[in-house]
């Protein structure tokens, strides 16, 4: 039988939670060899990354962005040393697939959107077994990745303006710099696919290859002898890479749930299947 990692990050708060209890109960009734670990560090994150299944409980997707992004500093290899049978299309091998445990039994999260098993005896079994579903990563160039997706830019009636950038998806420009945006969405899965009830994203698949991108832009519709009335113009693109750059001043992003504010230039890029997860 397998020796499991089951992994908690952020810490500081005595005792395991009680998923977590529960599901170190159902792996070691089957048989396993269990070992908790809390992570107050990258450094705790990288000892655990030694070959043992993984479980990472998450209390946000945030939290196993910031795993799988060990995992990636961890077997990318440098660009001199890059292996013969990776494929063109990617920078880091296939990662060792990882076992998620939800830690909030009603977030609307990625394990939610991925319909993996929240309950913890579930989410042991799937560990325990071989059934794994491979999914697309995204890096960017401030070498952290994202799972899900990234908004850049809000809405006004958030307190945010509208912003000035350039946004390009591959060869595609949806804008140039001289529109106001709304917002960018750079979408992976359908985290980011709706904003305020606008539809932005129109059919995000973590698995399919490619990034969608949107860039919602308000737009002054003229009306024949009536005030022009203002419309939301949303362009969409779909590719392997995006850049935004903004124009001016810092713009507030989310990036899998986890914010910060973009003064210069970000791009990121897909990794076709690069990281997996167990299923049932």
């Amino acid at each position: 039988m397998y020796d499991v990692v089951l992994l908690t990050l952020g810490g500081g708060c005595g005792a395991p939670r009680v998923p977590v209890l529960a599901c170190a109960d159902a792996l070691a009734a089957a048989g396993a060899t269990v070992q908790t670990v809390t992570a107050e560090s990258d450094a705790d994150i990288d000892a655990t990354l030694d070959g043992r299944r993984l479980v990472v409980a998450a209390a946000t997707d945030g939290q196993l962005r910031a795993v799988v992004r060990r995992m990636v500093r961890r077997y990318a290899p440098a660009p001199s040393k890059r292996p013969a049978d990776l494929p063109a299309s990617r920078t880091v091998p296939d990662l060792p697939p990882i076992g998620v445990l939800p830690l909030d039994p009603t977030a609307d999260d990625l394990a939610a959107q991925l319909d993996l098993p929240r309950d913890p005896a579930e989410v042991a079994k799937a560990v325990l077994g071989d059934k794994v579903r491979r999914l697309d990563l995204l890096r960017n160039d401030g070498g952290s990745v994202t799972l899900d997706g990234a908004l850049v830019g809000s809405s006004p009636e958030r307190g945010e303006a509208m912003w000035h950038g350039r946004v390009e998806v591959d060869d595609a420009v949806l804008s140039d710099g001289s529109d106001a945006i709304l917002a960018c969405a750079v979408g992976n899965g359908a985290g980011y696919a709706r904003l305020d009830g606008l539809q932005l994203l129109a059919s995000p698949d973590p698995a399919d290859g490619v990034i969608e991108v949107a860039v919602a832009v308000p737009m002054l519709a003229q009306r024949l002898l009536r005030r022009p009335r203002v419309r939301i113009e949303v362009r969409r693109a779909r590719g392997r890479a995006v850049a935004v750059t903004p124009r001016e001043g810092e713009i507030g992003y989310s990036d899998d749930g986890v914010n910060g504010t973009l003064s210069h230039k970000r791009s990121w890029w897909i990794e076709p299947g690069a990281w997996a997860v167990y299923v049932r």
